[in-house]
């Protein structure tokens, strides 16, 4: 069962963040941009579940719903964010629980795939679900005007989100502190210069260094949880 659940949340967050282009996300409630989206969806559901095509076109269809609902009722909120995802995941919990004989789908699989999946579901959710989740939290507050590099504070916050991903997981946390250390000297000269942009700065800094460490201990966890973490023979 573990195997299969991993490999439907790994599809699952592979279509809805690595694989889910601009494009998409800007004409989401265009049909034909929501029809790519769902036909992604789709096809790695398919793959995870081995060509079950019953339970992934249920997967599917019910991903288009909730979906529907985060594209054209509810609000851009943080708290609508994370409740889109968690009906994402309640909805493989409740057809893995329709379909128990789902769990043996994966009879050859090693402690070794279990690890890979848990570490990419981890990744994925610490590096690329957190953008979207410190966006949303910072979005009451005025935003600075655009005077870096475009795209510069997107790919800051993927690289630093990353990089605390994989210090947790290496049993490296004190590491941590001394990349905090060196965000806080590249950006002095703004603190210094304008408070609200200061202000702004470590807001976004601490949301997204607390989203890290979040996810990245839980899927710390996890592993622990279900002793899937390989050792060295």
């Amino acid at each position: 069962m573990l195997t299969t659940a991993l490999a439907l949340l790994v599809a699952h967050l592979l279509a809805d963040y690595p694989l889910q282009n601009s494009w998409i996300i800007a004409n989401k409630k265009k049909p034909a941009a929501m029809g790519a989206h769902i036909g992604v969806v789709f096809l790695l559901t398919l793959l995870a579940l081995r060509g079950e095509i019953l339970p992934a076109l249920t997967i599917t269809v019910l991903h288009l719903g909730i979906d529907l609902i985060k594209t054209h009722i509810a609000p851009e909120r943080l708290w609508a964010y994370v409740a889109d995802q968690l009906a994402h995941v309640a909805t493989i919990a409740a057809v893995l629980w329709f379909w128990p004989d789902l769990a043996l789908l994966w009879p050859d699989a090693t402690i070794w795939v279990q690890y890979l999946l848990a570490i990419g579901a981890g990744l994925i959710l610490c590096v690329h679900a957190g953008g979207p989740a410190v966006g949303l939290l910072m979005q009451d507050f005025h935003m600075m005007p655009q005077q870096g590099l475009p795209e510069a504070g997107r790919m800051i916050g993927l690289l630093e989100r990353a990089l605390i991903f994989l210090m947790v997981l290496a049993g490296q946390p004190g590491g941590i502190g001394f990349l905090i250390a060196a965000k806080s000297v590249l950006r002095f000269d703004t603190a210094s210069k304008d408070q609200k942009a200061g202000e702004y700065v470590i807001i976004g800094t601490l949301a997204s260094f607390g989203w890290a460490l979040l996810i990245s201990f839980a899927t710390l966890s996890l592993i622990t949880f279900y002793g899937i973490a390989p050792t060295p023979s």
